[in-house]
């Protein structure tokens, strides 16, 4: 998981208080229930209207302070001129700017939270939540079975990055932009060989039967039905 330094208006100011209270609590108790007690308290904010707010407690917590760090990344990509930048260089970009944004304890702490059989789903769809916003952010406007193969390598990605950097000691992090680096060309290779067998004659006779089935598959219903991941059929 990884998370940014902007506050989320969950719930309104009052959840926005609450969540910017509780950072100075998670390196000491982590994201857990003890950190939104103590986070109520710091912001004047009742424990049950608290309890509220963030129903799972650190659960909730970490979710949307990791939904702030992507809210900060698209912002921040917005502002940037990528034009003369080729197509995987733009979301390197995006994805070390997800990074930079990023507080490494906390996100340690909600890597440690996410590993967690019970939470492993939260985080997976944490992850694919980001991927899903760098996509979008670059003007993806895919709709098919690709919109959910794009999402689901770069999640692929940005975790492995992710777990990189956490154990990355380089000047400036180098070490970790060269791991990233060379995931994007990883998928580049992959994407080039779909490329190649899409254009043979005797794969794509071998493959239409599951070609077809695949192109059934379309995107969630968005934003009206967040949890429709990764996707739907249709008939």
């Amino acid at each position: 998981m990884e998370t940014g330094d902007t506050t989320e208006d969950t719930g309104g100011d009052t959840g926005a208080r609450v969540l910017a209270a509780a950072l100075a609590h998670v390196p000491f108790d982590g994201w857990s229930a003890a950190t939104l007690r103590a986070a109520a308290a710091d912001a004047g904010v009742p424990p049950a209207l608290a309890r509220a707010l963030y129903p799972r407690g650190g659960v909730d917590l970490a979710l949307a302070f990791h939904r702030q760090g992507d809210v900060a990344m698209v912002a921040k990509l917005g502002n940037e001129d990528l034009g003369a930048l080729r197509f995987r260089d733009r979301i390197a970009r995006a994805v070390r700017i997800r990074l930079e944004l990023a507080d490494r304890e906390l996100v340690r702490r909600g890597t440690t939270l996410f590993a967690l059989p019970m939470h492993a789903g939260d985080g997976a769809r944490a992850l694919w939540g980001t991927a899903d916003a760098i996509w979008t952010a670059l003007g993806d406007t895919t709709r098919d079975f690709s919109w959910m193969t794009k999402r689901a390598t770069l999640a692929g990605v940005q975790g492995a990055t992710v777990l990189f950097w956490l154990g990355d000691d380089s000047p400036g992090n180098r070490a970790t932009w060269d791991f990233l680096d060379r995931r994007i060309e990883d998928v580049m290779k992959i994407e080039k060989f779909k490329t190649k067998l899409r254009d043979n004659p005797l794969s794509k006779a071998l493959l239409a039967g599951p070609l077809r089935a695949m192109n059934r598959m379309h995107m969630p219903k968005m934003p009206e039905s967040p949890d429709d991941l990764p996707g739907r059929t249709r008939s």
